[in-house]
């Protein structure tokens, strides 16, 4: 028995016409019996119908079909893996959930990533390739999660961290300049319901730097924390990781700073994180991205506002590399602080393989810079910095608080697959 979860306000507003159409029909020809039919009608509406479909069923196979975006993935996902119990199941995951991807988004990452879209698919036939896969079961994938936590800090010595919220994450965790367009691009739905309006979210923020610190943790199957060498073309162990101390510390201010688990890309041509498909690897491990501005030699510091407008036009170039089939890892600036695709000059972007990373928005207490730089970056002047994206859930970091995302691989029997 399978669930069906549909989001009517998603994208173009067209799943409900698309399910009826053309994915019940198909699931009606091939004998797949349906538990039930949810319209989701409010914001953790579909997380509450997946609980209680996962909850009831006492045995036999969780299949979900999903006609929606990212975000309505997100909820099914990161309620499942965080409800504290089930009736008839284990706390966490319970066994394996199938999932079904029917692409009803705006910009639909994951099922982008695994059904890559072809110039002459025919649309209808490429957003039911997921049920036919379902239908046929003859591959699945599992799903690598992204779990976040949002911590703060208690008064006083020695105090452990509290976790304040978790959520559980299936293609993107971000900070900085995309945290800041979801938010944006929020306000802008009603008027824009295309992906336009994360254009116009973008040119919005373009200026913006942001101030914070990461620490990245390692993956743990090779012990420390990689980069990409575009001379050599492959991930290499960063020059301060190592089995004694594998831990990374970046400072900023920062222009981007954004991972992904399961996706290359974030919609259909834009490929954020290339090498996921690229360079494939077993085990847990986040791809991450990152812009730092005063990698940049040109950049003194000492004109702030007009260096970031300035720099603005260089984030432009990388981001539209992006779409250039992830060309922009592959940038570096020349002596003069041009970017170039070949050279030896520093990359524009660094692109790691780790196991994890920290965020904190930078304060008071916490050190921006580990060289002298005239910047005059406050937690109290930098609220966007305070901007966590998970799936396209905005979250705020509290002040003094900090986000730690960690890549978790399914587990024997347990975890979300999805047919392709």
């Amino acid at each position: 028995m399978a669930l069906v979860i549909y989001n009517p306000v998603g994208g173009d507003r067209a799943a409900k016409d698309f399910v009826e159409a053309h994915v019940l029909p198909l699931l009606k020809t091939s004998n797949v019996p349906i538990a039930k039919i949810v319209e989701t009608e409010y914001a953790g509406h579909a997380g509450a119908a997946a609980f209680e479909f996962v909850d009831s069923t006492v045995s036999g196979p969780l299949e979900i079909i999903v006609a929606s975006g990212d975000g309505t993935v997100h909820e099914i996902i990161s309620t499942i893996a965080l409800a504290p119990s089930y009736k008839n199941r284990s706390p966490g995951i319970p066994t394996q959930v199938n999932l079904v991807l029917v692409p009803c988004g705006t910009a639909n990452a994951l099922y982008s990533s695994l059904f890559l879209p072809k110039p002459n698919d025919d649309p209808v036939r490429y957003k039911l390739q997921g049920i036919h896969a379902f239908i046929k079961r003859a591959k699945h994938v599992p799903l690598t999660l992204a779990i976040t936590d949002i911590l703060t800090q208690p008064a006083g010595k020695g105090l452990v961290p509290v976790r304040e919220k978790a959520t559980v994450s299936a293609v993107v965790t971000s900070t900085a300049l995309h945290a800041s367009i979801l938010h944006d691009s929020e306000a802008l739905r009603a008027e824009i319901p295309s992906m336009e309006r994360f254009k116009v979210a973008a040119r919005q923020n373009i200026t913006r730097w942001y101030s914070g610190c990461a620490k990245l943790f390692p993956s743990k199957s090779t012990g420390v924390v990689e980069i990409w060498n575009p001379f050599d073309k492959e991930f290499v162990t960063h020059a301060e990781s190592d089995e004694d101390d594998p831990h990374v510390d970046i400072d900023g201010p920062f222009a981007y700073f954004l991972s992904t688990v399961n996706v290359d890309r974030l919609e259909p041509t834009f490929q954020i994180t290339p090498l996921v498909t690229a360079e494939p690897r077993a085990g847990a491990f986040l791809d991450l991205v990152v812009i730092r501005p005063y990698r940049d030699a040109s950049l003194s510091g000492l004109e702030a506002e007009e260096e970031r407008i300035r720099f603005a036009e260089k984030s432009g170039a990388v981001l539209g590399a992006v779409y250039q089939s992830g060309n922009h890892i592959n940038l570096r600036y020349d002596s003069t602080g041009k970017i170039v695709s070949a050279g030896e000059g520093e990359l524009v972007v660094e692109y790691f393989r780790c196991g994890g990373w920290e965020w904190i928005p930078v304060g008071s207490s916490f050190l921006l810079l580990r060289r002298e730089i005239s910047l005059s970056l406050q937690d109290t002047e930098d609220e966007k910095a305070h901007l966590l994206c998970n799936d396209g859930l905005i979250t705020t970091i509290p002040k003094g608080g900090k986000a730690k995302t960690m890549a978790a691989a399914p587990s024997g029997e347990s975890g979300f697959i999805v047919y392709v």
